[in-house]
């Protein structure tokens, strides 16, 4: 209801105002607003003296009452609310509108919603708990925030800069920084972060917190930590580990506060003993480092303490050291694989629900006994290149959402064709559809270690918009033709198409027959079956396609290299899934030239489509840019090149290219490897923006080397591909098929879903990166350090700090620290034979190399990128997650037979990792399960997870033996 809206409004805010308009504005909720204000007899003017609550209490109910009239009394009406006058005065005058607290609705409308009524006692429980508190506490923990009126102001005066704060994670009660969204009239001339040092220059601001600051004289300013620290909770650091002074700032007010559900442990019975008397209170550790406890109150916490718990902030007020919350669901228990992976989603934000009657009601049907099948008339409207191109996809094995395919042929002129064909999600997701809400909510696949959550329906995803080889399929498509000699483009073409890829191949297959190695067409199922002669010519076909498309690649690539494209080097590890989606595999990224090959196409065609798009919709077209990166993050990168002699330009990208280039050491190849990494760790993330939000001079894509940049060729995992997709079709099929523009999305909406991908796009990278770390610390928490051998591993120095140095072990693909000095105070010490011990003594560090030396004259130098030899830990925590810790054992590298055998140990390690992780897994969840069963008691049933849907079935029914829930699933 209008006037109900509005008194959120009033009463709560704008903030909270917009969460409602949002979710309202949600079709997968069936809402709807009815303006009653605009109803002649619905609307009642206010009364003289009246205050504003009482007036929209009264158009509220008044309205209540002539809907249900209007409906002839068919159906009851419900006005909730928890004004106790107007339950008393209106509660018993309309038969079939009750007006009743949500205490009563719950009670009487839900009764057998446990979940609800726990959670709803929780909150009044966590209400209650805050005013007792608040009446008690007159002293102030916190200075007051600024309203926003002087926040405002101060920041269009300059006195006052507003940005996002970042929680340091390795020293979270310390260190914090806000990177500035941008300044006021006048100029700040700050090129830095701010420091935000200690918790009371915090003012309660919390990690994505848009905070506003204040800046500190400048004889306040303090350094950041450049030591190793293992998460430190005191409010105290050693003088000599921080760098040089750079700007220091306090905040003074809060313009947007960014809470999110935590996924939180409870203190075990001991810590329980220790917070105090009040058993109701109890102060529960975020699983992420970043966020300070939370007072949460619950009579359950003796039960969940061997559970992840999902909690939420509802204030921090200035009298109270710590934030109050309350209990909403259980996930799991703590160190099981399931309950694990499901801290990590809730920890993202990620939705793991199953997508919903509604919207499968949407999908077309195909099975095997009905397959989906081209419609004639649909056949009619699309350029058929079925019969007239060899079209085929390349992709890691085991795939199973080709979105994107491959051809290249002769034309009669002597030119070559090039096509680019992506699967026609568009033609199945209609705009504002169910499915396509449910997408743009999404808004990407999430890829973790070991499994997957889709952004569209399987059906779509791995079927219809597969292109799998063998079946007809709709398709976008952009043809270039090239000149024959130069490949310059001389015409390019877009359109929708009817295709039928003849072969679906692996990255490994095609770099074999590029390679001229026949063995592998074995691996080739569309092969199998025919006749030599056919087999040859089809193999001979196939062949010059792939050579002539790597041909085409390498001058792609050699231009935008002239323009100064970065080739840079993300080192990381993947978990592959076997056919039954089991682990199979942890591997490391084997770059083969196939990969540059199929990349240099789809990046021909998204800056080709981009061009389109942006030149038709000027104002409205969705483009992805990369910012050149801030100076100052190049610094460490260009230490690191001088110790080993490089010299690293980084002006331009063209300049930093042609850098990296000539950094390469004959007799290390890892140290170019690791340079083009920090490199990238350097770069500002590349971000989608709408032409009208953004001057055309900052459309750029830095790494690319490219003016013009979008993403067109994963719509089946990217919701920002398919509006790609739908701006191509309205500029260039539009009026030749009568599609109108009416799907295009405004600026202001294309700037806020943009963000919206942006923010879900960092979640996704987070979750893929610590759900490969689990299973790092899964693997190697089961080993024993001392004796196992795979324990044991070559490291890399990359960075030298004030107590230690950081490695890179290309083994497993990890980044950790490596202490030099431990918390008694001892140094390392390596002896002759190799063995390294601790022993009183000092560290001195300098530019490119530390040195350890003892009091009894021992001395051990350390430089970058110096090989060693080094032990990996798991450091375990209770309440957040485990971590790779790794010890120095020698200042030797570690030596093996030969580097063939290495690598072979490598690749069989990485596989006995993944199969003991979830063997392991199953096996422990499988105990866990019994001995459930054997010690479940009535009071333990009393918190178990029921087989019926959850209040509002928006989350995934977890697997029975996946977690052990200890109340209902619901989702506000």
């Amino acid at each position: 209801m209008q006037t109900a809206c509005q008194a959120v409004q009033h009463q709560k805010g704008r903030r909270q105002y917009n969460k409602l308009r949002n979710l309202l504005k949600d079709p997968r909720h069936d809402c709807t607003v009815f303006a009653n204000e605009f109803h002649q007899h619905c609307y009642l003017p206010r009364e003289k003296g009246e205050s504003m609550e009482k007036w929209q209490t009264r158009n509220i109910y008044n309205a209540a009452a002539w809907y249900h009239n209007h409906c002839l009394g068919q159906m009851p009406v419900v006005m909730v609310t928890e004004d106790e006058d107007a339950i008393r005065q209106y509660g018993n005058e309309t038969e079939g509108v009750f007006v009743i607290s949500f205490k009563n609705y719950l009670d009487n409308f839900w009764p057998d919603l446990k979940a609800a009524h726990e959670l709803f006692d929780s909150i009044v429980q966590a209400r209650r708990e805050r005013e007792s508190e608040s009446q008690e506490n007159h002293g102030k923990e916190y200075p007051e925030h600024l309203p926003v009126e002087i926040l405002e102001a101060g920041i269009k005066s300059g006195r006052y800069l507003q940005g996002t704060l970042n929680v340091n994670k390795h020293r979270a009660q310390l260190e914090a920084f806000v990177r500035l969204q941008g300044v006021g009239s006048k100029d700040t001339e700050l090129q830095s972060d701010i420091l935000i040092y200690g918790s009371k220059a915090r003012n309660r601001a919390i990690h994505g917190d848009v905070v506003v600051v204040e800046l500190l004289p400048v004889h306040e300013w303090k350094g950041r930590t450049v030591a190793l620290c293992e998460n430190e909770t005191e409010d105290k650091a050693p003088a000599d580990t921080t760098g040089d002074p750079m700007p220091t700032g306090k905040v003074v007010g809060i313009m947007q506060k960014n809470w999110r559900d935590y996924v939180v442990t409870f203190p075990s019975k001991e810590e329980s003993q220790s917070q105090g008397r009040n058993a109701q209170k109890v102060l529960v550790t975020p699983w992420d480092y970043r966020i300070p406890k939370i007072r949460i109150s619950t009579q359950q916490a003796e039960a969940l303490q061997e559970f992840r718990v999902v909690v939420r902030i509802d204030s921090w007020e200035s009298t109270s050291l710590y934030p109050n919350g309350h209990f909403v669901r259980v996930l799991g228990r703590i160190g099981d694989l399931e309950g694990e992976i499901a801290a990590i989603l809730v920890e993202n934000s990620i939705c793991a629900a199953p997508f919903s009657e509604i919207q499968m009601r949407e999908m077309p049907v195909s099975s095997p006994k009905n397959p989906w099948k081209v419609s004639p008339e649909e056949a009619k409207k699309r350029l058929d290149l079925r019969d007239t191109h060899l079209i085929f996809s390349i992709d890691p094995k085991g795939c199973e959402d080709v979105d994107d395919a491959l051809s290249v042929r002769t034309l009669p002129n002597g030119n070559l064709e090039l096509g680019v064909h992506i699967a026609d999600v568009t033609h199945f997701v209609a705009a504002n559809s169910y499915t396509d809400v449910e997408a743009r909510a999404r808004a990407t696949t999430y890829y973790l270690a070991d499994r997957r959550h889709d952004m569209l329906p399987s059906v779509l995803s791995a079927d219809l918009c597969s292109l799998l080889s063998g079946v007809d399929r709709y398709a976008v498509s952009v043809l270039w033709e090239l000149e024959k000699e130069s490949y310059e483009t001389l015409r390019v073409q877009y359109t929708r198409t009817l295709i039928r890829s003849a072969y679906k191949l692996e990255y490994e297959t095609a770099q074999a027959l590029l390679d001229g190695d026949t063995s592998a067409v074995g691996d080739i199922l569309e092969l199998k079956g025919l006749d030599e002669g056919t087999r040859q010519k089809k193999l001979a076909e196939l062949v010059w396609a792939i050579s002539k498309l790597t041909d085409v690649a390498r001058r792609v690539r050699a231009k935008r290299d002239r323009c100064g494209a970065l080739e840079l080097e993300g080192i990381e590890i993947r978990v592959q899934l076997d056919d039954k989606r089991n682990i199979h595999d942890l591997i490391p990224k084997q770059p083969l030239e196939v990969h540059e090959t199929v990349a240099e196409c789809m990046i021909l065609a998204n800056h080709w489509v981009a061009k389109r798009i942006a030149e038709d919709f000027p104002h409205q077209a969705l483009l992805r840019q990369h910012p050149p990166p801030r100076q100052e993050f190049f610094a460490e990168l260009r230490e690191c090149a001088n110790a080993k002699g490089f010299s690293i330009d980084t002006r331009s990208n063209k300049a930093l290219a042609e850098s990296l280039d000539r950094a390469h050491d004959p007799s290390d190849p890892i140290v170019n490897k690791l340079l083009r990494s920090m490199a990238t760790h350097a770069m500002s993330n590349a971000l989608y923006f709408s032409t009208g939000s953004c001057p055309e001079e900052q459309f750029h894509h830095y790494g690319l080397a490219l003016e013009r940049y979008t993403h067109f060729t994963s719509p089946i995992r990217r919701y920002a591909d398919i509006v790609v997709h739908r701006l191509l079709m309205a500029a260039t099929l539009g009026g030749a098929r009568g599609e109108g523009k009416d799907s295009i999305i405004s600026n202001k909406d294309l700037e806020e879903l943009c963000r919206h991908i942006n923010n879900r796009n960092r979640a996704a990278q987070r979750a893929q990166k610590q759900s490969t770390e689990l299973f790092q610390c899964m693997y190697f928490r089961d080993r024993s350090a001392e004796s196992d051998e795979r324990c044991v591993a070559d490291g890399v120095i990359y960075s030298i700090r004030t107590n230690g140095v950081l490695v890179f072990v290309p083994r497993y693909g990890i980044k950790g620290a490596a202490y030099m000095k431990n918390k008694e105070g001892l140094v390392i010490s390596c002896q002759g034979a190799g063995s390294c011990q601790w022993k009183p003594g000092s560290l001195h560090r300098s530019q490119h190399q530390i040195t350890s030396t003892t009091t009894t004259g021992d001395s051990l130098t350390l430089s970058l990128f110096d090989h060693i030899t080094v032990r990996i830990l798991v450091q375990t925590s209770r309440c957040h997650a485990e971590s790779i810790k790794l010890e120095i054992i020698s200042n030797a590298p570690h030596r093996t037979a030969d580097a063939e055998a290495a690598r072979e140990s490598f690749h069989v390690v990485r596989s006995d990792l993944v199969k003991e992780v979830s063997q392991c897994a199953e096996e422990a969840q499988r105990a866990q399960e019994r001995a459930r069963l054997e010690v479940m008691d009535e009071e333990c049933r009393e918190f178990c997870q029921t087989k019926g849907p959850s209040l509002y079935q928006l989350l995934e029914e977890i697997r029975e033996l996946a977690l052990l829930d200890v109340t209902q699933d619901i989702r506000t």
